[in-house]
């Protein structure tokens, strides 16, 4: 036997595998669910376009709750034809539209650059690797559109010599953070991230290991198709602490503005942007006082935009404070240079610093703010979490935004760096 046709016999097994099962990846309804509301409004009628989709599962959900009309893309048929017949049965054959096509060459008349809502790639996008497929995938989005990336990642910063073994043939795995820098490396911003649930594993593994009990293991290719299987359910159950899915909620940097951290030369600019964004001297003296506290400064959290000509457009801070006894991050301030209010600088520098806090792996950001701006950051009343400040401000002002969700959510009294004098 060639070892081309042991291989097209072992791919034809894998498939026979997984042919109507549920699910082809860890996933539920209601994470599908969850993702789309972290994905904000979206037009009447969004058109999203389905990578990977499989058989469809995410695919018939949002065209039957969000009214979407997809365009779901696969590479192997007998998935696409199994989401046909399960939209027609529906009552969604005319939401949804089937394409055979490869998520890495998405190039022709299908796929026009800037028309798509939503691009949704739900345990696929390693087939072509997570930063590649970002970077490509932006052009498809139209202003103001998303891309929800789930991705499978360590959620151990030391994983065990079993687990490594096993996904270092498999293809290897980031770290949260790792992965975090990754899509913004590709020119993004991440909103959200979310750390899928042991119980999205479950609702793909269990049907799957059924089906390797009743799988004819004398069926060409099948033999090493049930090898590998029975060794990824083995793996899971052995090391499934230390590793997960993470969905990623991403969106285009916004190309006006150019993000980086604040170098020594820009000092007296962030001090003059400060003092010209607010009525007092106030703010710009808090950030040179921030600054010489070496328990609250954390120099690449000290974030500008510049505006096309060079000069700083915008500045936000994050600096260290903690919230009961577990450290934190508290956002202040954050201003925009006079000639760039309301031009998206600000947004641009705070989407920035929040990206930069995620890939260095913290957890927890405060705000004291208006609430009509900072929930766009997916900040929400801190009161949620049991989180207070100490001193009199309406609830809804003192926000909080949980940027990792896999730890626990520190409850209790803010304690901000002394040059707050709070």
């Amino acid at each position: 036997m060639t070892d081309h046709t042991d291989d097209a016999s072992r791919t034809e097994a894998f498939f026979t595998l997984h042919h109507r099962l549920p699910r082809q990846s860890p996933g539920s309804d209601a994470t599908t669910r969850r993702l789309l509301a972290l994905a904000g409004p979206l037009p009447d009628r969004p058109r999203v376009l389905d990578l990977g989709c499989g058989p469809g599962r995410a695919a018939l959900l949002l065209a039957a709750e969000a009214g979407a009309e997809v365009t779901a893309v696969d590479l192997h048929q007998p998935f696409l034809d199994e989401l046909r017949e399960a939209a027609e049965a529906r009552g969604l054959g005319d939401r949804i539209r089937t394409v055979r096509a490869d998520m890495g060459d998405l190039t022709g008349p299908a796929f026009p650059a800037g028309s798509f809502d939503l691009v949704w790639a739900e345990g696929s996008a390693y087939c072509i690797g997570f930063a590649t497929a970002v970077r490509q995938w932006q052009r498809l989005l139209a202003p103001g559109g998303a891309m929800m990336v789930s991705e499978c990642v360590w959620t151990t910063d030391a994983p065990s010599a079993g687990a490594r073994a096993f996904w270092e043939r498999n293809g290897s795995l980031r770290t949260l953070p790792e992965t975090t820098a990754a899509a913004v490396a590709a020119g993004c911003t991440v909103p959200a991230v979310l750390l899928q649930p042991e119980s999205d594993w479950d609702a793909y593994y269990v049907p799957l290991a059924a089906r390797v009990e009743s799988a004819d293991p004398a069926a060409p290719g099948m033999e090493w198709a049930l090898a590998a299987t029975r060794e990824e359910l083995a793996v899971r159950r052995e090391h499934g602490g230390e590793y997960g899915y993470a969905a990623y909620l991403l969106r285009p940097a916004d190309p006006r503005w150019a993000t980086r951290p604040e170098t020594a030369a820009d000092r007296e600019a962030v001090h003059a942007l400060n003092a010209a964004a607010f009525p007092t001297r106030d703010e710009a003296d808090l950030v040179d006082a921030l600054r010489a506290d070496a328990g609250a400064w954390l120099p690449d959290l000290s974030y500008v935009a510049e505006a096309p000509d060079g000069s700083l457009a915008a500045y936000a801070l994050l600096t260290r404070c903690r919230v009961g006894d577990a450290p934190a991050l508290a956002l202040a301030p954050v201003a925009a240079s006079p000639a760039h209010q309301r031009q998206g600088a600000g947004q641009a520098v705070v989407r920035a610093v929040l990206d930069a806090a995620r890939v260095r792996g913290e957890a927890l950001v405060v705000v004291l703010g208006h609430p009509a701006y900072y929930p766009r950051f997916g900040f929400v009343p801190a009161s949620r979490h049991g989180i207070r400040p100490g001193f009199e401000v309406p609830d809804e002002a003192i926000m909080a935004l949980v940027l990792d969700d896999s730890v626990q959510v520190p409850a209790g009294m803010i304690r901000y760096p002394a040059a707050f004098g709070v």
